[in-house]
């Protein structure tokens, strides 16, 4: 599998740099410290976090709405019900109430979701699109196909290795 790449954002040497910073990290962290195997690893998925985000939150702008909006809508969407409880949605998403709250806050503000107070339990928010968020929702999938999530400079198949390669590390997350 290469992933290296080079301006693409994907590793390689970086714009204006003749060598890799994060391979000169872990080429300094075995001299001075030890195995930087693990430490490789975690700054690798944190950069590629950084690049991807930026690539989606980029080609979500144009709509208003950042890629965490952008996953509560789609998340909405998917509900057979057509609204989730704002704790479901944490739940899915793997992110804290909080979180969910401040992003719900500016979905309903922009008028892209309605929260209501659920029918079967007054004590619970629920969350639910409104015409102009699938509006939005819709325009803004259109444009993070085209863009292959931010990713599509790296193989179908070495996108799905990939995906089964994190797979334990989300995994520890959900116990």
């Amino acid at each position: 599998m290469d992933v290296r790449g080079g301006a693409d954002g994907y590793g390689g040497a970086m714009p204006g740099l003749d060598f890799d910073p994060l391979e000169r990290a872990g080429e300094l962290w075995e001299e001075r410290i030890g195995d930087a195997t693990s430490m490789r690893l975690a700054t690798s998925i944190m950069r590629v976090h950084q690049i991807v985000l930026a690539r989606l939150d980029g080609a979500l702008k144009p709509f208003g709405i950042t890629f965490a909006r952008y996953e509560v809508l789609r998340l909405l969407s998917f509900s057979s019900s057509g609204s989730l409880p704002l704790s479901k949605i944490g739940e899915r998403l793997m992110v804290h109430p909080t979180s969910v709250t401040n992003v719900i806050d500016r979905l309903v503000a922009d008028g892209l979701v309605d929260r209501n107070i659920d029918p079967r339990d007054r004590r619970r928010a629920l969350a639910s699109l409104t015409p102009a968020g699938t509006k939005v929702l819709d325009a803004a999938t259109e444009a993070l196909t085209a863009l292959d999530f931010g990713v599509g400079g790296v193989s179908a198949q070495d996108q799905r290795t990939i995906h089964e390669l994190l797979t334990p590390l989300r995994r520890d997350d959900w116990s």
